[in-house]
């Protein structure tokens, strides 16, 4: 039997879409701290996971893999353009880190957004990104 070419694209977006559905979805989290938190500071630690896609470190260079950066008070560097180094506020976890210690965080309330970037540093498209709010105390 004869088949259409729209025919063959057709089944070919409907095996896409089921190759799809079997890949889950990318996602990263900020495990601690929580969304709403008082953390007695300076010191703030962050733990981060990430499902859906393989970390690894920057230098590693692999399609496919990505790493955490974490933004302290500053806002996500937009899809498409790479996170800059050097900029205050700005952390690469590079080695792919699921752990930061931030030291000399100020009294008051702060904003940390994680965002999963490939080995380029730049993020993932869709961006792939969690924000929690917190608020430092000192002793």
């Amino acid at each position: 039997m004869k088949r259409s070419g729209a025919w063959a694209v057709g089944m070919g977006l409907v095996a896409g879409l089921a190759a799809c559905q079997g890949k889950p979805a990318v996602t990263v989290a900020i495990t601690s701290p929580t969304d709403g938190a008082t953390v007695t500071g300076p010191a703030v630690d962050v733990t981060l996971t990430a499902t859906g896609i393989e970390l690894a470190p920057a230098s590693e260079e692999r399609a496919g893999t990505a790493h955490h950066h974490l933004f302290l008070d500053v806002d996500a560097t937009p899809p498409g353009d790479t996170i800059p180094a050097g900029v205050t506020g700005i952390i690469h976890l590079g080695r792919a880190q699921t752990e930061f210690h931030w030291d000399s965080v100020p009294p008051g309330p702060h904003r940390i957004i994680a965002v999963l970037a490939d080995a380029w540093h730049v993020p993932l498209r869709p961006l792939v990104a969690d924000t929690v709010n917190l608020v430092v105390t000192r002793n």
